[in-house]
């Protein structure tokens, strides 16, 4: 008898800092697709943030890790932080197929706004090719991920899948921001990353 594949869910992204609208994305694609665990990747130099000012990586996968422990299905993986250079996603997901190993089966999720930006992403047909895309989309906010499921053409129909998720108006810019500015982060962050970015005196500046 064939053994059943093992299904992961990829969330990469600079997660600066990761916040509910991440999990709540995550857990909803885990349940849509009875995925075994969803891992999440805080990128070490994201390629699309070269010229920006971006928190160092430890601080970054530390709140991730806090904001995950509570799910059991929830994992983080320092695979990015591990690698020298730019945060490519296609050598990521190589990378874990060599780890995983035939028997596990990967899905990358991804928000609208990165969907957006796929076109621009080095290596994007062979991505395409070894992993299939979850596109979370919010309520009433398809139509930019069906434009990109068209760019990409029979590829795109094939690989990139929209699911809508909870509507959550939330960026980690805006959470950076408010932070910056002396206003509440509760609520929009877990407990345990608002205490973290408090106490390291992050987004201060």
């Amino acid at each position: 008898m064939e053994q059943k594949k093992r299904k992961i869910g990829i969330m990469g992204g600079t997660f600066d800092p990761i916040h509910i609208g991440h999990l709540v994305t995550a857990e909803a694609v885990r349940n849509e697709y009875g995925l075994d665990q969803v891992l999440f990747i805080p990128a070490s130099s994201p390629p699309h943030k070269q010229n920006m000012d971006v928190t160092p990586a430890i601080h970054r996968y530390i709140m991730s890790v806090m904001a995950t422990y509570s799910n059991p299905y929830f994992y983080v993986s320092t695979i990015e932080m591990e690698r020298p250079g730019p945060s490519f996603t296609v050598d990521t997901i190589l990378a874990l197929m060599e780890q995983f190993g035939e028997q596990t089966e990967l899905f990358f999720i991804m928000g609208a706004d990165a969907v957006q930006e796929l076109p621009t992403w080095n290596n994007v047909d062979r991505l395409l090719e070894l992993c299939p895309i979850i596109a979370a989309a919010r309520p009433g906010c398809s139509s930019a991920i069906d434009g990109i499921i068209q760019y990409f053409g029979s590829v795109g129909q094939n690989r990139i899948h929209r699911l809508v998720t909870p509507e959550l108006e939330i960026s980690s810019t805006d959470i950076r921001e408010r932070v910056r500015t002396g206003h509440s982060v509760k609520y929009i962050v877990p407990d345990s990353v608002e205490s973290y970015i408090l106490k390291e005196g992050l987004y201060r500046e």
